[in-house]
């Protein structure tokens, strides 16, 4: 079943490479979506796929790239769209 989650990740996740191992590993798994830095310090993520894929990307995020020092991770489960066709790291 595929389905669509919207992720806010906080910690110390700008500026350690969080959006573009994101992009790589979302990639990797055949997601698609976008992820870009929110003013607020956090990292917003909205990933589309299989229910399972999404959940171990989810378990990544939780971790994130090595420098990353994750607190927490929030997700709203929203209705699949098939809006995108690729994972792309936005810039606002």
């Amino acid at each position: 079943m595929k389905t669509r989650a919207h992720i806010k990740v906080t910690g110390r996740v700008q500026g350690v490479y969080f959006r573009s191992t994101a992009r790589e590993v979302a990639m990797e798994m055949g997601i698609t979506g976008w992820v870009r830095n929110v003013p607020d310090g956090s990292v917003e993520i909205v990933a589309e796929g299989e229910k399972e894929k999404i959940e171990k990307f989810i378990k990544w995020c939780w971790k994130g790239p090595p420098l990353a020092i994750v607190e927490n991770v929030e997700v709203k489960w929203e209705e699949y769209k098939n809006e995108f066709k690729s994972f792309e790291v936005r810039y606002r």
